[in-house]
Order: structure tokens, then sequence, then C-alpha cells
């Protein structure tokens, strides 16, 4: 049964369904068809699916018209997004990612638990700063001591977990997928930087409603009269369909919509449009990093960001004045694992629970290891979780 606010579908459909090819991290897809009438044929095609199919997803649905149609309707966006992705693995003790690779692996895969659950709101969380290597970047000269991350390595960070998420939900259709920047500036650069890229076809917009440097430089001086202003503000906003004034809106089609990096000001735009797109909708929420935010402007807001949002994916530093050098992650369904990085090796577990733990349970944890005192010298201040895993 689909979950409250997911209404099911009551057509029959040929319907491709796509699977995870671990071996490669790309989509590969094959194509079944289930029709039927009844319950009982419902139950012997779905017998024939797992026979055939084996790991495949499978669908069915109920009450078939006349005819097939051969395309989705909007109104079980989740269902069907849920079809794309294979089935995740069973439900195993929590581990850590031992790198960067492994963490991007586990977060596919709880995208697709949470997929098949159809769960229509995500968030997902890793490290700041976190060296993706999705864009190639100039070899820089090696220096003894490491740098902290620049303002342009935060953005790319962002950008390139935005790249990743895009070429996994690509089987949707890149003009159903929206990609949201918080500026104009940030959306140029993604633009940019997936142009003529066939695995990032995607919307790209921003939040920002003002023009972008790159535009402004190009805006000529001198006066001009009403109808060049008109033909200017319609070639600004021309190439993706994203107009330059008036308040933000998702394109009528989208399916996918997600948001990078939006702080506590982008997050009151982003609540207006879970209310506009409704549960149809599937939101993910790229390193909006919500648990840092002490109060929301309304119940609403807190209620929807830190409740009716699902964290799918996080892996962050938990609260480092009261556990310092240690981290919170979580992968959907499996439980909250708080883990400390000692001065060598990787990160070992020492809590595991259902719930979120807070700052006092983190210190009382924290409190009750035995840590000696060489290596609290060795370790000192946190110097980034990212650079744990990269």
């Amino acid at each position: 049964q689909p979950q409250s606010g997911i209404r099911s579908s009551s057509w029959c459909s040929k319907t491709k369904s796509f699977i995870a090819d671990p071996s490669r991290g790309y989509l590969a897809s094959g194509a079944i068809i289930v029709l039927f009438g009844n319950k009982m044929h419902a139950l012997i095609a779905a017998v024939f699916a797992l026979l055939f199919v084996g790991e495949q997803c499978f669908a069915w649905v109920a009450s078939p018209p006349s005819t097939i149609t051969p395309h989705f309707t909007r109104v079980s966006v989740v269902c069907r997004i849920s079809s794309i992705f294979g089935g995740g693995s069973d439900n195993e003790m929590p581990s850590l990612p031992k790198d960067v690779k492994e963490a991007v692996k586990k977060c596919r895969e709880a995208t697709q638990e949470a997929l098949q659950k159809q769960k229509s709101r995500m968030d997902i969380e890793f490290p700041v700063g976190t060296k993706f290597n999705v864009e190639r970047l100039p070899k820089k000269k090696n220096t003894q001591k490491k740098q902290p991350p620049t303002q342009a390595d935060l953005q790319r960070s962002d950008r390139e977990l935005a790249r990743i998420f895009v070429d996994m939900f690509q089987p949707v259709g890149g003009d159903q997928i929206a990609v949201v920047f918080n500026d104009v500036d940030a959306a140029d650069e993604a633009k940019k930087k997936w142009k003529d890229d066939s695995t990032a076809k995607s919307r790209i917009l921003s939040l920002d409603r003002r023009k972008s440097d790159q535009k402004k430089k190009k805006t000529v001086t001198k006066k001009k009269g009403f109808a060049a202003k008109l033909a200017q503000e319609m070639a600004d906003g021309g190439n993706t369909g994203e107009t330059t004034s008036g308040p933000f809106h998702l394109p009528d089609n989208t399916e996918v919509a997600m948001f990078v990096a939006p702080g506590p000001k982008e997050l009151i735009i982003v609540e207006k449009i879970c209310q506009q797109a409704g549960m149809e909708t599937l939101i993910v929420l790229l390193n909006a990093r919500t648990s840092l935010i002490e109060q929301w402007n309304t119940e609403e807001a807190a209620q929807l960001f830190q409740h009716e949002f699902e964290t799918v994916f996080h892996l962050a530093a938990a609260p480092q004045d009261v556990a310092p050098n240690c981290l919170l992650y979580r992968a959907y369904p499996g439980k909250w694992t708080m883990a400390r990085k000692p001065a060598v090796g990787a990160p070992l577990t020492i809590l595991s629970s259902d719930e979120r733990p807070n700052s006092v349970q983190c210190k009382d944890v924290f409190e009750g290891l035995e840590i000696s005192q060489v290596e609290k010298k060795v370790e000192g201040a946190l110097e980034g979780v990212a650079s744990w895993f990269s």
C-alpha cells in the first residue's frame, strides 16, 4: 500500500524498469510487461516476475483500461521513480564507509531503499568539503601542511554531489529533473561544467532571481526603450525557461527537485515549494545541514525539516564541543552510528542508536571513552571529517 499522500494508479502500462549495475556504478535497463485484471492474476504475475526477472524491479497496477498508455502519469511519481532502482540489501549492522567511493556507494543504496519505501522527502549530507573527484582539477604542488578548504572548494564539493545525484536519476528524464542552486552564479557554473555531458541532463535553476555577474558584465550601459528591456529579460531567461523576476517556482513537469546546500533563508522557499509540489514530487536536500539550525521560523517548518524529511544518508561531524574527533553516520534504513577517529586507522564505532543522538548523549558516550594522553596530543584539533575519507 502506498504511504499517505501518495495516490495509487489505476491504469496499466508498459513499464520500463531500471536496475543498478554495481560493477559500473551506472544504470542498466530491462523491460517487463505485467498485465492483469484481478488479484489472482496479479499474484501469478508477481511469481513469474520473481522467477524470471530475479532482482529486477517489477510493477503492477489494477483494472487496466481498454488501451495501454505508453507513458506514466503524474499521480504516482515516487512509485515510478522507485521502479528505476533495484531492491536494496538486507538489514545489516551499520558499518562506516572506508573512503569517499564507498560512501557514495552506500548513499546510493540508501537512496534506493528510501525510494522503495516511497519516501518523497530526502535529506542527504556529506562532510564539509568532501572531494568526490567528479570534476577534473589541475594538479597542485605537494605541501606538507594541509590547507583549509576555500569557498571555491566548498562550492565544488556541493556541485559534485549534485552531479552524482543527477547521474543517478537520469532515467527519469533530464527535462523532469530540477537542480536548484542558491544563486545564479552557482547555477551558471554548473551549466558550464555540465555542458554537453549526456549523463548530466537536467534543468539547472537558482533560487536567487537576480542576474549573474557574467550577465551584468554583458549588459549595455546605454539607455534602452521598453521593448529592448523586455527583449533583454526574455533573452536572459530564455535558455532554460527560467525567468529572473517574481517568486521562484519549479517547472510544471518536475518529478525530481534537488536543492543544493540551501541555508536557512533558502529553506523558507523550499518549504513553500514542498507545499506547492505536493508529495508526488520527489524533493532532495543536498548538504542542507539542517541539524545546525537551532531555531526555526515556524512550528510547521520545524516539523517539515526535522521529521517529514527522512535522513537517507548522513556522514558529518558530531558536536565537536562535546565529542571532538567524532562523527555521526546513518544510511537508511539503518541505525545512527557515532564513531571516533583515532590517531591511526579507520573511525571506530562507539555508539549505535535507532534515533539520532543529541549533544548530551554524544557527550556522555565520549566522556566514557578511555583515551590515552598520547592520542590526545597527536590528534589535536579536528582538521575536517572529509579528510578522513579522502
